[in-house]
């Protein structure tokens, strides 16, 4: 983890919540593809502690990292393990649109996960 977000933050950005010194939530922008015509494309995720679910942490992390990474990036790409309605549900409201899914692509608790694909234009 520390290597990524040393990788990411240096390429991108990486932000944390904190609440009374506790990290409650993260969301940082990587590469989207190596390959030189992606340049401009950039893959986004977020995670917020479950505690401090719908409490607007992760609406506050994204808010600012689109804006941090629309200076460099012109599209976005976020994929979610599925089913996650809560994830879904932020990224919509955070303007992202589904653009696919990739079926049984990614080993999760146990068991082989679609997951679906969402995109914003900076």
């Amino acid at each position: 983890m520390a290597r990524r977000i040393a990788e990411y933050s240096a390429s991108h950005a990486w932000l944390v919540a904190e609440l009374d010194g506790t990290v409650v939530g993260y969301a940082y922008g990587s590469p989207h593809r190596t390959r030189a015509a992606y340049d401009s494309s950039c893959d986004v995720a977020v995670y917020v502690d479950p505690a401090h679910g719908r409490q607007g942490v992760g609406r506050a992390l994204y808010a600012e990292l689109l804006e941090r990474l629309s200076e460099t990036c012109h599209a976005a790409f976020a994929g979610i393990a599925l089913p996650n309605a809560a994830s879904i549900g932020l990224h919509e409201a955070m303007g992202f649109t589904p653009v696919g899914v990739y079926r049984e692509v990614g080993w999760k608790m146990g068991g082989w996960r679609d997951v679906g694909w969402w995109q914003r234009l900076l």
